[in-house]
């Protein structure tokens, strides 16, 4: 278990880590080198466009690598995934800029990230199930917080490695647009390899194999939509509220802060440290946590917590005091946390066996692309026409599609992983909002 908790928690923080690094290097760095002759705001949306289409091809990898992890297995999935997407983040970082190669820079850029996010959309799922289907039931939400404290890796490292590249090169800008920004992908290759060492080392969950020998699924997302269309649908707008949290504080508050507010980098670099810390420490407790009080109590508390939240978040950075700035985001990463505890196993447990996989990755996937994808995209173009206000409106209905979702769905912990779990048609009604509440 030991070893499996290791492989899921290695191969998510790679996985983070690809993503943030882009993201900041899409905030920071990509307007200067793949976009240099656009205004600076067309030359920020375009960069942040192409962080968002990534979230194109990650319902695609989901379904593809979906069908083959419910039917050729957890493992060797998992090991095809994680290849991509280290493949992919070394890939970036070898790009030459639009000044050396013109047009084709930007179309090399766009044609690596989706080709990784076609990997990341199988990649999460199957490192989730790979910890659920292996963890014993009462341990569940422990074992499956490896998964989740990817995210909180990701951000210690991400920005530490570009904290240090841009310390190191100091007053020597241009050597950093030119290709002091390519450390950090450069370096992907390394994690990868320790990732793939320990992937490989893993046997394949006892669950899939007792119920691959029992069952034969012809096409396994086709079954999870005909079977549990209703669960798809909740599972994705739970994460919606996450999703967006992330990535608005992962790409575009950095990308406003240093744009519109003329924060140093240094600053914005040092308070994402503080913030994947602080996810690190709030994912190990609501984790935990949901063993003994349930996945769905846990993860509607941070919901709960989020919606004011959003109604304050951009106000307090457009004040322009450093330390307001600081607070808004590490108190969203704090938020972040206590709602991706209990997901890596939460959703698992909603799916039957015979198309787990399918089910979760398009479920999570999906979520992605609404609540990750488009807020940091839009939020350049809703601040420039309609004012802050806008933005703030935008996160808050967000967090409202996820509490709702969350309220939707029934507990799920200490339920059976094995082929004769109960079916969604069996289960109980959902709780009420009274019953959450208490």
């Amino acid at each position: 278990m030991r070893k499996v908790a290791l492989g899921s928690y290695v191969g998510s923080a790679i996985e983070y880590y690809d993503f943030l690094i882009y993201g900041t290097a899409a905030a920071l760095v990509f307007p200067h080198v793949f976009f240099p002759n656009l205004s600076p705001l067309m030359a920020t949306i375009a960069s942040l466009g192409t962080f968002a289409a990534a979230f194109l091809s990650r319902p695609i990898g989901a379904a593809v690598f979906g069908h083959f992890g419910d039917s050729i297995g957890r493992k060797n999935t998992l090991v095809f995934t994680l290849v991509i997407m280290g493949a992919c983040s070394v890939g970036v970082g070898l790009i030459p800029s639009t000044a050396v190669i013109g047009a084709a820079a930007p179309l090399l850029l766009i044609s690596m990230r989706l080709l990784q996010g076609f990997a990341v959309g199988g990649e999460w799922a199957g490192a989730a199930l790979m910890s659920a289907e292996h963890a014993p039931k009462a341990k569940r939400g422990f074992y499956c917080m490896f998964t989740q404290l990817g995210l909180g890796t990701a951000l210690v490292l991400g920005n530490l490695v570009f904290l240090g590249v841009h310390r190191a090169f100091g007053d020597a800008e241009t050597a950093f647009l030119q290709w002091g920004w390519r450390i950090p992908f450069l370096l992907s290759a390394v994690l990868l390899a320790v990732a793939l060492y320990i992937r490989l080392h893993v046997e394949e969950s006892e669950v899939f194999t007792k119920s691959a020998a029992d069952h034969s699924v012809g096409v396994p997302i086709a079954e999870a939509v005909r079977t549990q269309g209703r669960e798809l649908v909740l599972a994705a707008g739970a994460v919606m509220g996450l999703f967006m949290l992330a990535f608005q504080v992962g790409t575009y508050f950095p990308s406003y802060a240093a744009t519109h507010l003329h924060y140093d980098e240094d600053l914005i670099l040092l308070v994402g440290v503080a913030g994947g810390l602080c996810t690190l420490v709030f994912v190990a407790a609501s984790a935990i946590l949901s063993d003994t009080y349930g996945r769905r109590r846990i993860l509607g508390a941070g919901a709960a917590l989020a919606l004011p939240w959003t109604l304050v978040l951009f106000p307090l950075i457009q004040s322009g005091s450093p330390v307001r700035y600081a607070i808004a985001i590490v108190g969203t990463y704090a938020i972040i946390g206590i709602m991706m505890g209990p997901l890596a196993a939460f959703i698992p447990e909603i799916f039957a066996v015979r198309y787990r996989y399918s089910g979760t990755g398009l479920s999570f996937n999906v979520g992605g692309i609404l609540g990750g994808a488009l807020p940091p995209a839009l939020s350049p173009m809703l601040l420039s026409s309609f004012g802050s206000w806008s933005i703030t409106a935008m996160m808050a209905g967000f967090t409202v599609v996820s509490l709702v979702s969350v309220l939707l769905l029934n507990e799920t912990a200490g339920r059976g992983l094995g082929a004769r779990e109960a079916t969604a048609e069996q289960l109980p009604a959902p709780d009420t909002l009274a019953h959450l509440a208490s």
